[in-house]
Order: C-alpha cells, then sequence, then structure tokens
C-alpha cells in the first residue's frame, strides 16, 4: 500500500487528483496540505510513502520547502506536480534530491506510473526530458545555460 501525501494550494485540483487516485486499491491518500507550512506539519505527525507535491506552495518556495522536508524526512520520496514545463526546473529540482518530475498537463495514467516508479525507489521524469537531457551533453562542458546558475 502507497500512503499517500497530496500537496497543492487548489482544494479543486487535489479533489480531482484523489478522484482520479481513487480507483487504485494500492494507493491510499492520508493526509493533503494546502501551504508549504502543512506540508512540514503532515510529515511530522504522520509517516508517507511518497509526497506528491505542487512546485508553487504558499509560505515557501521549493527550495527551501525541499529542504525542510529533507531535514525531517530525508528518505521520503517526493514527486513534483507542476504547471511549469520540466525544462524550467526538473533538473535543479531533481539534483536537490527529488525522486521525480510530472507536469500537470499530464495524463492521469503518467501521475500513477511515476508514484509507483518513485514508491519503489526509482526516479521519474518524462522521455521528452530525458532526451532533453542527454541532447544537453551535446554542448557540454559550460555551455552557458541557466544549469550553470546557482539556485540563488
Amino acid at each position: 500500500m502507497i500512503n499517500l501525501l497530496l500537496a497543492d494550494d487548489h482544494q479543486m485540483f487535489r479533489e480531482g487528483i484523489k478522484q482520479v487516485l481513487s480507483i487504485y486499491s494500492d494507493i491510499k491518500i492520508c493526509a493533503e496540505a494546502g501551504s508549504g507550512r502543512e506540508v512540514i506539519e503532515a510529515i511530522a505527525d504522520q509517516k508517507f510513502n511518497v509526497l506528491v507535491l505542487d512546485i508553487s506552495m504558499p509560505g515557501m518556495n521549493i527550495f527551501d520547502l525541499l529542504s525542510e522536508i529533507k531535514k525531517s524526512n530525508p528518505d521520503i520520496p517526493i514527486l513534483i506536480l507542476s504547471m511549469h514545463p520540466e525544462e524550467q526546473y526538473a533538473v535543479r529540482l531533481l539534483k536537490e534530491g527529488i525522486a521525480g518530475y510530472v507536469t500537470k498537463e499530464s495524463a492521469a495514467e503518467e501521475l500513477l506510473s511515476a508514484i509507483r516508479k518513485v514508491h519503489s525507489g526509482g526516479k521519474y521524469i518524462s522521455t521528452r526530458l530525458a532526451e532533453s537531457i542527454a541532447f544537453s551533453f551535446d554542448n557540454y562542458p559550460g555551455n552557458g545555460t541557466h544549469e550553470d546558475l546557482s539556485n540563488r
């Protein structure tokens, strides 16, 4: 059984995800969070197998939130669910320790696959992002892109 914490600041979106995942007997949404602070409180109170986390949570930027989560629960696999294109954040967040990245425009089956993959200890990125990363080595090292910048 995958005990999941679903964190997104939009209640209606969380309801939709809950409805999509409710048909799968191996996934149980045990708690929800609508802000960064609620995520921190939830993982302090309960043990989860997977955290599905919106990239834009009120109260904390994603990098600070990931740092706080890793302090209290370093082993929880974090799957980012974002409206932002993968090219914009995914590689940097993978370096910060997330287990996967899925865009909100993805099909429900992709979200399900990603949840199961990160729960089993794997990493999840889309085929498109994997190809983009592979092609980025053509211009490596020091290609002068945004990947060379620090988080700050």
